[in-house]
């Protein structure tokens, strides 16, 4: 099998699964795709980051927004407090930096979600980074996920 081919099916539908139970449980479609998007943007994952950018657009989501996620943290006018605290976490859980998401991080977190919320915004975070690392180390190009 070549690199680019894509995951064995049980693999691809139980990655699924996983992503799909963690969007709906979080209940906000753009929070979930800018989540998304900024792990894909760490982890330089084209697949991933050509398919989100293309949803963002389906739910709405602005292309200002879109273009300036990478910096996020300077343009304070663009991003809600709510997902500001997504970010971040996203940004702590996909970089581990000393092997640990920061406590700080997490209570910025804790404050914008319910627990059930953060449990399914942690859970996103962890399946999107297992699909960047599949799609990453396979080098599948972008523009080959279902319209």
């Amino acid at each position: 099998m070549s690199r680019t081919q894509l995951l064995d099916p049980r693999v691809s539908r139980a990655m699924s699964a996983l992503s799909a139970a963690a969007k709906q449980g979080l209940g906000d479609p753009l929070l979930a795709e800018l989540v998304v998007i900024r792990a894909s943007q760490l982890n330089h994952c084209a697949f991933c980051l050509d398919m989100h950018l293309r949803v963002a657009r389906e739910h709405g989501e602005r292309e200002d927004r879109l273009q300036l996620l990478a910096a996020w943290e300077e343009t304070e006018d663009l991003y809600t407090e709510r997902e500001r605290a997504a970010l971040a976490l996203a940004e702590a859980v996909t970089v581990l930096t000393g092997g640990f998401v920061p406590d700080a991080v997490y209570e910025r977190a804790a404050r914008h979600f319910t627990e059930s919320q953060l449990a399914h915004l942690v859970a996103l975070i962890t399946a999107i980074n297992g699909w960047n690392r599949l799609m990453v180390s396979r080098r599948t190009p972008p523009g080959g996920h279902p319209s």
